[in-house]
């Protein structure tokens, strides 16, 4: 069973809010530079569990898209924990809180996000 146009698509929307998330760190919004790189991680993620299992997730979180991934694979992904919290934090803080990130937040978001 091929999903391959909802791959694609939810590819192209990772890498639509990967730039995104970049011209917003260069325009010095950072909140919507760590939710965009937020946003990338996690279609692109959804993407990759799409083309393997045949199913969208229903999950925002980065932690269990990449669990889920990782059972599909029968791989384990070394990343830090830390990293996926504050990636995550970013979904609901900087759209509803009021977050008050900083440079230094909105570029470490994009280089886990390249990670």
């Amino acid at each position: 069973m091929s999903h391959r146009k909802e791959v694609e698509r939810l590819r192209k929307r990772a890498m639509g809010f990967m730039d995104a998330a970049a011209e917003r760190l260069k325009a010095e919004d950072y909140d919507l530079a760590c939710f965009m790189a937020e946003q990338a991680v996690q279609l692109y993620l959804k993407s990759a569990v799409l083309e393997l299992s045949g199913d969208v997730p229903r999950t925002h979180s980065i932690r269990q898209l990449l669990s889920i991934l990782s059972k599909l694979l029968d791989e384990q992904f070394d990343f830090d924990r830390r990293s996926l919290i504050f990636l995550e934090d970013a979904y609901i803080k900087a759209r509803y809180l009021g977050s008050d990130y900083v440079k230094e937040d909105a570029e470490d978001a994009i280089k886990i996000l390249k990670r």
